[in-house]
């Protein structure tokens, strides 16, 4: 199949109605690889800053009893004090609040931060320090982006705390970023995927963890959580991944900040066009953050081009979704990267939603997204001979990415 080209309409098959058995299939999909479905749960799409976070502080202000947070990126910023301010006058107020920060990402913190929130009394652990006596598990990280408030209501997504999330993506000092407002039973699903990393820290689930009742449903929405581990090299949101591929029948649209994916997903993507599927890629352009990744992802883009997949490079700013929508009717949104790195060392969460309007929400977000990008078809000829050699060299740490 010929390379798609400049004059093709973007997304034009984003039109078409979704087949309405799709839903049903590609839960059934997941379902055979573990992924565990909850009824009666509300799903808001929250996009970029400044919809993210004053739903998360709305949220944070309400709270009576208890505040589970974990997140790999805490840095800088006016989002980073508020939060911190925020965290502790809900804990001097008597709600329960525990924080868990990866200890590397979260090193540009200011101490400051950390220490007004454990003087109100709030929990602070940093997850997995660098130099520990088990160091060889220094290099998995907690990746996820979690908050659970009073068991009730939760959020997740690719949204870090920092001043480059803050906006609404209008130019490079504003991120491009989706999350998820959950309420209903897949908020304690959310609730517990926080212990995972609670526990890794040393503490243990206490009595009152147990207390908190399953939330009421909320909605219509079919949800589901997958805590994903990578402690075994191969994770819940990597198979989840892999199945949805694999039982797509018309159109994949994958939004992705680090593209690095293992062979098997590269052999299922191609497969899937040779079955007629329409396959979109969003990466970040320009503005990507770490550009030895953008070297790396190019070089799995020729032969996918070649193959008929579409890749779309975001020019605006850096783009940071992450998010996997199938057939127009399941969505898969969470900390997960389509990379070597997030499905063989980190620790992830994402959240599936089997619902054709919440997918259609984030279509039409992607869609926007697409008319802010550039079409890539790179060929191994136009890939300078320097690039190439980089990538050559980097195939020893890969998985580092």
């Amino acid at each position: 199949m010929s390379p798609p080209t400049t004059s093709e309409t973007p997304l034009a098959h984003l039109d078409s109605t979704p087949d309405p058995s799709a839903g049903d299939s590609l839960r059934r999909a997941l379902e055979a690889v573990g992924v565990v479905f909850q009824e009666g749960n509300e799903v808001e799409v929250l996009r970029n800053g400044d919809e993210i976070f004053p739903a998360m502080l709305e949220a944070l202000e309400s709270a009576e009893k208890s505040i589970e947070f974990v997140t790999f990126i805490y840095w800088e910023g006016d989002i980073a004090r508020t939060f911190a301010k925020t965290l502790a006058r809900r804990s001097k107020a008597g709600v329960r609040v525990r924080v868990i920060l990866d200890a590397w990402g979260s090193r540009p913190m200011n101490p400051q931060l950390v220490e007004t929130m454990t003087q109100a009394g709030v929990q602070v652990e940093r997850f997995r320090p660098v130099l520990r006596r088990k160091f060889w598990e220094s290099d998995h990280r907690t990746h996820r982006k979690i908050l659970v408030v009073d068991a009730r209501t939760a959020f997740t997504g690719g949204v870090g705390i920092a001043e480059e999330w803050e906006g609404d993506a209008r130019d490079p000092g504003e991120w491009r970023d989706t999350h998820f407002k959950l309420t209903g039973p897949a908020a304690l699903a959310l609730r517990a995927t926080f212990f995972t990393d609670w526990r890794d820290c040393g503490h243990v689930i206490e009595s009152f963890d147990l207390e908190a009742p399953t939330p009421e449903r909320s909605g219509r929405r079919e949800v589901a959580v997958i805590d994903a581990s990578a402690q075994i090299g191969f994770n819940g949101a990597e198979r989840a991944i892999e199945a949805l591929v694999t039982a797509a029948r018309s159109r994949i649209l994958i939004a992705t900040p680090y593209f690095n994916p293992p062979e098997e997903l590269r052999t299922l993507l191609k497969s899937a066009i040779d079955r007629g599927v329409e396959v979109d890629v969003l990466v970040p352009g320009p503005h990507i953050d770490k550009r030895i990744c953008d070297i790396v992802a190019e070089t799995h883009f020729v032969k996918l081009v070649e193959h008929g997949v579409r890749i779309w490079r975001y020019q605006p700013t850096m783009m940071h979704v992450k998010a996997t929508l199938v057939d127009g009717t399941m969505s898969l949104v969470g900390s997960v990267n389509v990379n070597r790195r997030s499905v063989e060392k980190d620790e992830e969460v994402a959240v599936a939603v089997n619902d054709a309007e919440t997918t259609s929400i984030l279509e039409d977000h992607y869609r926007e997204d697409v008319a802010a990008s550039e079409l890539s078809a790179p060929t191994a000829a136009r890939i300078p001979v320097l690039r190439k050699l980089v990538a050559t060299l980097l195939r020893p740490i890969r998985a580092e990415m």
